[in-house]
């Protein structure tokens, strides 16, 4: 017994009671942590199993990798080369690239929806048992790019479509077919709007009388009242 110490021989215990009970409630404290990035909600747990693999790499590598990430959420695109570069020394297979990228994504994405700033995010990761070395990368990286991240999001989110154009013209209608007599001016609006899935351009005309135009404009200055207050 005595020799094995004098040479080094490694010792296991058995794991005490007060041990394990730590580990249950550092696990039962986690789970009721409410994350700012996530929008005060508990972190995915997809995300907590990828923070392992993103500690694998440098923290140098890691900040290259969430300028790429972040090339790609701002629509510059990704060059998967250069990541499968970067992510070499760790010996990533290609399930652990396509991890590490959209774990990113939702970290540099999430954070920027939330408007949550650089030294609030890296105080989160390294909660969740990310080194503070790769946390002053990802977050140096995000503060670069945290307002044009939060402009392209505003693009894209929100939308069915997109409104080109708008034009109109006032008819007095003396009488018609339809109906003997009208006396009364109606307004036809011509909206040209492009489709959200299709691109193109659609045509829509609408035609509707004095009155309702009145309701139809105030209804619209109250909601661009209300939309220009939440700016």
């Amino acid at each position: 017994k005595n020799s094995a110490f004098n040479i080094g021989c490694p010792i296991y215990r058995t794991p005490s009671a007060d041990f394990i009970l730590l580990c249950f409630f550092e696990s039962l404290l986690l789970d009721k942590m409410r994350f700012r990035f996530c929008g005060d909600l508990d972190c995915p747990d997809w995300v907590l199993a990828e923070i392992s693999t993103l500690a694998k790499i440098s923290s140098v590598k890691m900040k290259l990798l969430c300028a790429q990430v972040l090339k790609d959420l701002l629509g510059e695109g990704i060059d998967y080369d250069k990541v499968a570069k970067l992510t070499a020394d760790a010996k990533f297979e290609s399930g652990d690239i396509k991890a590490s990228v959209a774990v990113l994504s939702f970290i540099l994405s999430s954070a920027a929806k939330h408007d949550l700033d650089s030294e609030s995010l890296s105080s989160e990761l390294q909660q969740l048992g990310l080194p503070k070395e790769h946390t002053t990368g990802l977050c140096k990286s995000y503060e670069d790019k945290h307002a044009a991240l939060q402009d392209k999001l505003r693009e894209s989110s929100l939308r069915l479509g997109r409104l080109e154009g708008v034009s109109w013209r006032v008819d007095y209608t003396l009488s018609s077919s339809e109906l003997k007599e009208v006396n009364e001016p109606t307004v036809q609006l011509r909206l040209q709007a492009q489709g959200a899935e299709s691109g193109s351009t659609e045509t829509t005309v609408v035609s509707i009388t004095a009155d309702k135009f009145r309701v139809l404009l105030t209804e619209l200055k109250q909601a661009q009242a209300m939309m220009n207050a939440l700016h």
